[in-house]
């Protein structure tokens, strides 16, 4: 646990300080307002991925001002503006650059579409770069790529989004997307976890508005599944997706197929087949 006021990391088990004396990162003022944060800060933004020149480049104000806060005489206005024109043409220079910036902006809208956080954007990002850097991006699409590297992001992070998902949102096929995938996996070495059904157990049952209860008993029946044998070569999505249906219809709060099957992506089909399944090999009525 780590203490601000106190300065100390210690254990939360047994108590013992493990560090003390630690530096205060923060900023050594208060600002009550906009105005007063304004005239106060020091530094600009962090610097971040999702930028194509990572935030770093220097902005001319939109307001005709100097730098003592005093108006710019007309007569140099046109002078301004000039200025402002070659330092945007200047922060962009060569069709490498101008890729990046089309690419990272793509990214920043299909990242904000899936409700993705900013961190696995910045990796989403980062993944791009250094396809881009690798020469991997040199002759293939660059929404495909991006999407990949949004798709990659998220297997990375554990986030539930499927294929058809990124795919909706980009407008590239899935078949495109997973190629795309498998390559930035291979080529840049990335470790990447099999994705479970307990991934998206808890964004499916949020999209059903089933209570905790429901997704409690639909957790148990994966397991089960697991224990049986029942996940394995199967697609996870679908088999979240069933476990929510049998554990709506035991706990009374009872979804249909056809809601289940829009809100997770997978087909009716696919759900009474896993359904089938599950009276095969688990005794459900145990369960609940």
């Amino acid at each position: 646990m780590i203490d601000s006021s106190r300065g100390e990391i210690s254990c939360n088990n047994c108590g013992l300080v493990i560090e003390e004396d630690l530096i205060d990162r923060g900023q050594e003022w208060r600002a009550f307002n906009q105005e007063q944060r304004n005239k106060r800060t020091r530094t600009g933004a962090p610097m971040t991925n999702a930028l194509a020149d990572k935030g770093l480049s220097t902005d001319i104000d939109w307001k005709n001002r100097d730098g003592h806060g005093n108006s710019i005489p007309e007569r140099n206005l046109p002078q301004m503006y000039r200025i402002r024109k070659w330092n945007r043409k200047l922060r962009v220079s060569g069709t490498g650059e101008r890729n990046l910036v089309l690419a990272l902006s793509e990214l920043d809208r299909g990242s904000s579409k899936l409700g993705i956080p900013r961190n696995i954007r910045e990796d989403a990002a980062l993944i791009y770069r250094r396809a881009a850097k690798r020469n991997i991006v040199r002759g293939r699409s660059i929404e495909a790529m991006v999407a990949a590297s949004i798709y990659t992001a998220c297997r990375i992070w554990c986030v539930p989004r499927t294929l058809d998902e990124v795919s909706e949102i980009t407008s590239i096929t899935t078949k495109k997307i997973g190629a795309y995938y498998r390559l930035l996996v291979k080529e840049l070495n990335i470790k990447v976890k099999p994705t479970t059904p307990m991934d998206f157990l808890s964004r499916l049952a949020s999209k059903l508005g089933l209570s905790g209860e429901v997704e409690a008993k639909a957790a148990l029946i994966i397991q089960k599944c697991r224990e049986k044998g029942l996940i394995t070569g199967r697609e996870p999505t679908g088999i979240a997706a069933t476990a929510l249906y049998v554990a709506s219809i035991f706990m009374g709060d009872r979804r249909t197929q056809r809601d289940v099957a829009e809100v997770s992506g997978v087909t009716e089909v696919t759900i009474r087949n896993r359904y089938k399944e599950f009276l095969d090999n688990i005794d459900l009525n145990s369960l609940f």
